[in-house]
């Protein structure tokens, strides 16, 4: 049976319904209904059954003798008639009500609002949803379906809560033990979508696909109103299911019989959606691991290592216990690799069990925005080089990839999965992005290191490298990296740091060296090796080059095992968090209290020469290394001893930074820079746009018309920025700045939350 909603055709009603001639109106049959109604003999049910089947008939009829063809809404008389019918004893009055709902919804899309809009049909509509009689609960549930295909009337049912009664009718409905799924893919607008086929009854399944549009629909804050044990008990059951309908992606869709399954509207990114945001608040992950990040990484001595490795040097923690991991952060991932015995097994799992992890701007705060642009890719199976790649090294410097044929992001399937064993026995290293919301576990030590390192998040990337082989090439990166060595053993070079900059996140960090140039080697002369094993930790600050390799002695291996499993934990300072990005936060707060309070200096004045001091903090933080240095003051460092130490640091470093701006920032240099700018047609602005999200209704001014203003006046500008300048390094307040800072920290902390959550729903691990 296939997966349509069942609705009489319209030549059925004109049969039941030929004692009314089509010169009858609406008028005429809300008359005879209303009469019907006052009758509570079974004459006046079978008069109120042929109307209903009448006017049901011009709903459904394209012959333009209907008396609704030339109507867009139905009359108000006959409205105010549809509660009463809804909640009607006579299950036949009930149902025949709850389709002239639904087909009055399809009708048109003013009258689908006009039903949403009516307060009275909505009610009756979700009274009727938990009604005890199946064939008016499955009636209501047609119309609700019908209803959605307009935004007013989700709207309105979710105003009403017709969610919790969805929810509460599902878990109510007794579900196969044995039930089973399957896919079949449909190509819509160029893209492949995947349809579930059920081997369940179809009531449930109309419940489940209405269910699934509203969850789809809601705000955060519609979400939050739903029961916990609704949410609780409702997860349960769409973790189960989506670990089925999974399997089926990775393996890909194929036809099954019709006469076993009911294939159902639901899409499988629409089944992951509403698994991601009814994760997304996390009440089941795993608390932070603070301590135990602490305790295994830097063995407690996180004082030390911030004055002397951080941002600065390498560093290796050796496993001072010289045991397995069974009491470190990764015992968890460490004891379920030892699990799958081998390496092949354990690497088919991984790839057979995991959705791909959508790419998300970083500035992106509102998760709602996200999904609503990713909804289409949700779930998916693994896309390779956006979250897997298959790679070899063979001369430290140019990487080979086993899937070369692959030029646009390409999604995994079964049979690129099988060829991964060969890729393995062949010298490939698999490099897996993302396993932070791949396994909690992960996931707990991810917001450990965050927390104590005061970011929004901490990626995590697995690398399972064969023997006597190297993986990736030697590179630099732009973000500070924690080796964790889970298995095996790895040799590693570390080379000096070329640049005296130190590489922002998402800049090209080779644009000042060229690793493969033919002094490359000279460049980087002097490199220090280490030889991990299991449980060691090894720091690379951000721009050292580095490459690994498990070429090595048999001595060396110390009858570990030959291949290397290991885990990068990537501290990515975000434009917000470093230096310079406080001090933008700070800019920002002093002017809007500055505008307030100003006696002299006109509102227009001060905007235009704020805006000019935030471009002179980028010239500065463009040439001077402390800029880009990672601001720790939102950092929650353990134990908590050293947070004295890291308050005093924080403000000897602010104060140094504005005694340069004070010295250092010059009106004619900012004026040039803007003037390029708009020959050039660039955003000086765009890369700390990010400080809208202090103040949301904040406006920022165009370029344009900041060139303009300040050639029009640029003698009283320049006074304004000099005034404004010297102001700001001596009356901005530290603690003021650390308040708004750390409310704008927690803001990135919470979407990533949210994030990580509703992805580690998706990974069936």
């Amino acid at each position: 049976m296939m997966g349509k909603r069942r609705r009489r055709s319209s030549s059925s009603y004109a049969t039941s319904s030929s004692s009314y001639s089509t010169t009858s109106d609406a008028k005429t049959l809300f008359a005879i209904m209303l009469a019907a109604l006052s009758n509570r003999q079974s004459q006046g049910t079978l008069v109120i059954q042929k109307a209903l089947n009448y006017l049901l008939h011009s709903l459904l009829s394209k012959s333009p003798n209907s008396i609704l063809r030339s109507q867009k809404t139905l009359q108000t008389p006959l409205i105010s008639l549809l509660p009463l019918l809804l909640n009607s004893r006579c299950s036949e009055i009930a149902c025949s009500g709850l389709e002239i709902v639904g087909a009055a919804s399809l009708f048109s899309i003013e009258m689908n609002e006009q039903i949403a809009l009516d307060d009275e049909i909505v009610k009756g509509l979700i009274t009727a949803l938990a009604s005890s009689r199946r064939s008016v609960s499955m009636a209501a549930c047609n119309a609700l379906l019908d209803l959605f295909t307009t935004s007013v009337g989700r709207c309105k049912l979710l105003e009403f809560s017709a969610i919790d009664n969805l929810i509460f009718c599902i878990l109510q409905v007794p579900k196969s033990s044995t039930s089973s799924v399957s896919l079949v893919a449909e190509e819509h607008d160029g893209k492949t979508f995947f349809r579930i086929g059920f081997m369940e009854d179809e009531y449930i399944i109309l419940l489940l696909h209405a269910v699934i549009i509203l969850i789809n629909e809601c705000t955060l804050e519609q979400l939050g109103k739903i029961p916990r044990e609704h949410t609780k008990n409702l997860l349960t059951y769409l973790t189960k299911l989506w670990a089925q309908v999974h399997k089926h992606i990775a393996i890909g869709a194929a036809q099954e019989s019709e006469r076993f399954y009911y294939l159902s509207n639901i899409r499988t990114n629409y089944l992951a959606e509403s698994l991601f945001r009814l994760s997304m608040e996390g009440t089941c992950t795993p608390s932070s691991k603070l301590q135990d990040v602490t305790k295994s990484i830097f063995h407690k001595n996180f004082e030390s290592f911030i004055v002397n490795h951080w941002e600065k040097s390498p560093l290796l923690v050796k496993n001072l216990s010289n045991a397995s991991l069974h009491d470190n952060a990764f015992s968890s991932f460490s004891q379920f690799l030892r699990s799958k015995g081998t390496v092949s097994s354990f690497l088919a799992y991984l790839l057979e069990n995991l959705s791909s992890g959508l790419p998300i701007n970083s500035d992106e705060l509102d998760i709602i925005s996200f999904l609503k642009e990713a909804r289409e890719d949700i779930g998916c199976s693994l896309i390779y080089q956006q979250d897997i790649r298959v790679v070899k090294t063979l001369d430290s410097m140019h990487e080979i990839h086993f899937f070369h044929e692959f030029d646009a992001p390409y999604s995994l399937n079964a049979h690129d999965i099988l060829r991964c064993q060969e890729a393995y026995n062949d010298g490939y290293t698999f490099a897996l992005r993302g396993m932070e919301f791949r396994f909690k576990g992960i996931a707990a030590v991810s917001e450990g290191l965050s927390n104590l390192f005061g970011q929004p998040s901490t990626g995590v990337n697995m690398y399972l490298t064969p023997p006597n082989s190297q993986g990736l090439a030697r590179h630099r990166d732009d973000h500070c990296v924690l080796v964790c060595q889970i298995r095996g053993v790895k040799r590693w070079k570390i080379f000096p740091n070329p640049c005296p900059q130190l590489p922002r996140l998402y800049e090209n960090v080779d644009y000042l060296v060229d690793l493969d140039s033919e002094n490359g080697d000279e460049m980087i002369d002097g490199y220090k090796e280490f030889l991990l094993g299991e449980g060691d930790i090894l720091y690379i600050p951000r721009g050292f080059p580095h490459e690994a390799c498990t070429i090595m002695d048999d001595d060396e291996r110390n009858g570990n095992a030959e291949f290397s499993l290991h885990l990068t934990l990537a501290i990515e300072i975000e434009p917000p968090f470093e230096w310079e990005g406080f001090v933008h936060v700070a800019l920002h707060l002093w002017g809007h209290n500055c505008k307030l309070s100003s006696d002299h200096l006109s509102h227009d004045l001060v905007d235009v020469a704020v805006h000019l001091m935030h471009i002179a903090v980028k010239l500065i933080g463009d040439v001077d290394p402390t800029c880009r240095k990672a601001c720790l003051i939102g950092a929650v460092p353990f134990p908590l001893a050293t947070d004295n130490f890291l308050q005093t640091s924080q403000r000897s470093t602010f104060n140094h930074l504005l005694s340069m701006i004070n010295s250092d920032s010059n009106f004619d240099n900012v004026f040039s820079t803007l003037e390029v700018a708009i020959t050039k047609n660039e955003d000086l602005f765009g890369i700390f746009r990010w400080v809208h999200h202090l103040d949301p209704k904040m406006t920022s001014m165009v370029m344009k018309d900041l060139f303009q203003f300040t050639v029009q006046q640029k003698d009283k500008v320049e006074a304004a920025f000099l005034e404004v300048k010297s102001k700001f390094c001596n009356e901005v307040i530290f603690d003021d700045t650390v308040h708004h800072y750390s409310l704008l920290l927690g803001k990135y902390r919470s979407m990533r939350k949210q994030y990580i959550n509703g992805m580690l729903a998706l990974s069936c691990i």
